[in-house]
């Protein structure tokens, strides 16, 4: 769907429906495009990796009211808007903090557009195709294991694990190796062409989480470029 025409469906969206009237005066609108999928998911929380001003965590909570979420978001500005959207909410759980395959530190790569910021370097072929994605910066984040976080979903058994990392993936899943098995679906942003200095492709997520018993059961909002497809969302199924 253009660009344009997503921004003025997710504008009336929250216009129109009061639970998002406090995030539209934050410039927050939720991500209406995952909505139709996650109301059909039988899920009992939801892990939001890369939860940036909230606005998928306000999807999730347009879908299925009153979920449980804990979300992770590593910049600080983000992580300050999207507390003003989320704050209230007692379901909502939000840890300032990177994801990866080990704990400790790293450089961030600020973009110009900050949802496209990255723990790795923004590539060549990602600002030819989105040029408003420049870096404009680095910044030094803390990295936690998803792994090492389970307090916060102990007793769930369903989740959806939701990941928009910008490349960074695979770190991320090869740190939840545990917490794969209190989820029920992962939800996952994918390129097949390198976006991002050092990224692995759907192809190598998809191996890992198949060695996981998750099985490829969808692939929504497809990017393409002259006919080639760039990047897409793909629902794993644990099987």
């Amino acid at each position: 769907m253009p660009f344009l025409l997503m921004r003025l469906r997710k504008l009336a969206k929250s216009v129109f429906c009061p639970a998002c009237w406090h995030a539209l005066a934050l410039g927050v609108t939720p991500t209406i495009e995952h909505i139709p999928l996650i109301e059909v998911l039988d899920v009992d929380g939801i892990i939001d990796v890369g939860g940036n001003r909230g606005q998928f965590s306000l999807a999730c909570q347009l879908a299925k009211k009153d979920i449980p979420i804990v979300a992770f978001e590593p910049i600080p500005s983000e992580a300050e808007t999207f507390r003003k959207v989320h704050g209230a909410n007692e379901d909502i759980v939000l840890i300032e903090s990177a994801l990866g395959e080990t704990a400790g530190e790293a450089t961030l790569h600020l973009s110009n557009r900050a949802d496209s910021s990255s723990l790795l370097p923004i590539g060549k072929r990602q600002t030819e195709l989105f040029p408003k994605t420049v870096e404009v910066g680095t910044i030094t984040v803390s990295v936690k294991r998803l792994d090492d976080c389970a307090e916060l979903w102990k007793g769930r058994t369903s989740q959806l694990l939701k990941i928009d990392v910008q490349g960074f993936e695979l770190s991320v899943l090869k740190g939840a190796s545990d917490s794969l098995k209190n989820c029920k679906y992962v939800y996952v942003e994918c390129s097949e062409v390198a976006l991002y200095d050092g990224q692995a492709l759907r192809s190598e997520v998809s191996e890992f989480l198949k060695t996981h018993n998750f099985s490829e059961q969808g692939r929504y909002n497809p990017q393409f470029s002259n006919g080639e497809l760039v990047q897409a969302d793909y629902l794993y199924v644990r099987v």
